[in-house]
């Protein structure tokens, strides 16, 4: 699901698209897509971005400052997050359901809808476009990098 780069060809990546159903750009009323550059003025301000995927595929490389709030548990993680704070929220990429059913959860939940960005192009875009990923994980229980 993620780009695999190709051995011996920098900046050649393999990408499976087999896989998912394109997602909407536009998501829900209220809540903004943002793209690549967004997110980076994001995390540089030191404001909350959310990789939406579950443990396995965040531990093994996200995008650097993210925190791991697997689709399945956002309800559980709710309360981490400040409603009077906008967060960027992603997953895979285009064709991955995670984030738009974490923000379906969030919005169902009460959750304000202009506290949602949506990173639709997720980890896809962000390593085809060679931006770094970082390999730390951080447990959305506990905000502690492990």
């Amino acid at each position: 699901m993620v780009p695999r780069p190709v051995p011996g060809e920098r900046g050649l990546y393999t990408v499976d698209s087999t896989w998912g159903t394109i997602t909407p750009l536009q998501l829900a009323d209220g809540v903004r897509t943002v793209g690549e550059l967004e997110v980076i003025e994001h995390v540089e301000a030191g404001l909350p971005l959310i990789d939406t995927r579950l443990e396995h595929f965040f531990a093994a490389g996200s995008i650097p400052g993210a925190r791991n709030m697997p689709h399945g548990s956002i309800a559980d993680a709710i309360g981490s997050l400040d409603r009077d704070v906008a967060a960027v929220f992603f997953c895979n990429g285009p064709q991955c359901a995670a984030t738009p059913d974490a923000i379906r959860a969030l919005l169902a939940a009460g959750h304000p809808p202009a506290s949602i960005l949506f990173y639709r192009g997720g980890i896809h875009d962000w390593v085809t476009l060679g931006l770094p990923l970082d390999e730390r994980s951080v447990d959305f229980r506990s905000g502690h990098t492990a």
